[in-house]
């Protein structure tokens, strides 16, 4: 499932928010996935080790975020596998060593979440549904998680250009 232009239900809502969940698992596994290979090396970039630090706590607080705002939706919930399914048939294509490299990994991640969530509050506003929980509370929530993956985006690639 893909974000449609316009989110019509609470149901097709909650699904999103859903996916935006397992899309932080995802991030936040290969981040944690990272540091442990980093930590086999002898002389760990604490630059690097930082960033992975704060993108895994960054996607733990989202997940609750997003994970709470689902709870609030009255809608049946679609069961964690369906989901899991959709996001790894989605965004999931690459594995962390698919990328030459940790950096150019993270900054995969960080932009596909961006990506998400940058259609998810498009859709949201686009819709004319009547959610039963808070609109305006909602595309809050979503602003400040997408502007903060354009941050993780922007680091990412400062640190990329500083190593150039």
């Amino acid at each position: 499932m893909s974000v449609a232009h316009r989110v019509t239900s609470d149901h097709q809502l909650a699904r999103l928010l859903q996916i935006g969940v397992v899309l932080e698992e995802v991030v936040e596994a290969r981040a944690h996935h990272h540091y442990q290979s980093l930590g086999e090396e002898i002389d760990l970039d604490p630059e690097i080790e930082d960033l992975l630090e704060e993108a895994a706590e960054e996607s733990a607080e989202h997940r609750e975020r997003l994970a709470a705002l689902v709870d609030e939706l009255d809608a049946d919930h679609v069961p964690f596998e369906d989901v899991e399914e959709l996001v790894e048939a989605r965004y999931g294509r690459t594995k962390p060593d698919d990328f030459d490299g940790v950096l150019y990994d993270q900054l995969c991640n960080e932009e596909t979440a961006y990506k998400f969530y940058d259609d998810l509050v498009g859709a949201v506003r686009a819709s004319d549904a009547a959610f039963s929980i808070d609109r305006d509370r909602l595309l809050s929530i979503l602003v400040d998680i997408r502007e903060e993956e354009a941050e993780g985006v922007e680091e990412v690639t400062r640190i990329m250009e500083r190593r150039e």
